[in-house]
């Protein structure tokens, strides 16, 4: 079988395919269906400075080719993340690779949440910063849709740990590249695209929204070819690695965000259909690798024939 070793600079992955954040959990509530260290990462549910109960429900929606959800990122907060059986200390024993996705509500959330994973880092190979988050101290803009904002969050974190840093750019904005070359700017090691894209559903019976946050992220195979093409454009404007992600249900999904600039993929909505997907999509890169003679993964990273 080919090499499946992932090279992201600062971190090193024994295969590309990692999971995207909010929808494989904090590992612990797959761990009776396979070992996790087969994946090449496991990045987990967003973790904040505080405990958040998120939105209210209705906050996942079905649709055409895809889903919307608000969830609102439900979580523990940081200490109970670093001290409760169910989440760290459990990926410690796993033997797993292990990627935090932090989050806040101002500058200086993420910054703290930052410091406390930094002084307890054990088992942690980076942080994934996401920026779809409102600043409350800014009108509830989000941070990944202001380049200002979006700078200062990563120089924050970046003063407080050493820590890899991917930034998770939100597919939102008129030029997701700008938004690349700014984080990269700002200290970020790697960038992880894209988050999901903002829609809505209506309930044609009750004339209602089918969640009850109005507005959700959409995932899902729907949004594949926008992720594809706004890879393709980071990877043409920055010099980091990058992971691809949204609407990755196959590994021919995956080949094709390799193709387009991604050193590395995360498997997301596809897990709550398949929780095995992950593997599949492992395994079939493998087999497209060897089909093609390519020996290692890094062949085809970036290789899409254009002209």
């Amino acid at each position: 079988m080919a090499d499946l070793t992932t090279d992201l600079g600062k971190m090193m992955l024994k295969n590309p395919v990692m999971t995207a954040s909010g929808t494989f959990g904090y590992g612990f509530e797959y761990k009776d269906y396979f070992d996790l260290r087969e994946l090449g990462a496991v990045v987990v549910k967003g973790i904040a400075a505080f405990q958040s109960h998120g939105n209210p429900t209705p906050r996942v929606a079905e649709v055409t080719s895809g889903m919307l959800n608000a969830i609102g990122l439900q979580g523990p907060g940081v200490d109970k993340f670093l001290h409760g059986a169910e989440y760290m200390p459990f990926l410690r024993s796993s033997g797993a690779t292990v990627v935090v996705n932090i989050w806040g509500k101002t500058v200086e959330g993420y910054r703290e949440v930052a410091e406390r994973l930094e002084a307890d880092r054990e088992g942690i190979a980076a942080l994934e910063i996401n920026i779809s988050c409102p600043n409350v101290k800014e009108g509830g803009a989000a941070f990944g849709t202001d380049l200002k904002l979006a700078a200062e969050v990563v120089s924050e974190v970046r003063r407080v740990t050493t820590l890899p840093l991917i930034t998770k750019l939100s597919p939102n904005v008129t030029s997701i590249v700008d938004f690349a070359r700014c984080v990269v700017d700002a200290g970020s090691d790697m960038v992880s695209l894209i988050n999901t894209i903002t829609g809505m559903a209506i309930d044609v019976n009750t004339r209602r929204p089918k969640i009850a946050n109005l507005f959700g992220g959409l995932s899902g195979p729907a949004i594949k070819p926008v992720a594809v093409r706004m890879v393709y454009q980071v990877a043409q404007a920055v010099k980091v690695p990058i992971i691809g992600m949204g609407g990755i249900m196959t590994a021919d999904d995956a080949v094709e965000f390799l193709l387009a600039g991604a050193s590395a993929v995360a498997v997301g909505t596809a897990i709550f259909a398949d929780p095995y997907a992950p593997l599949n999509v492992i395994r079939g890169i493998g087999e497209y690798l060897d089909r093609n003679g390519c020996k290692s993964v890094r062949e085809i990273v970036g290789a899409v024939k254009v002209r």
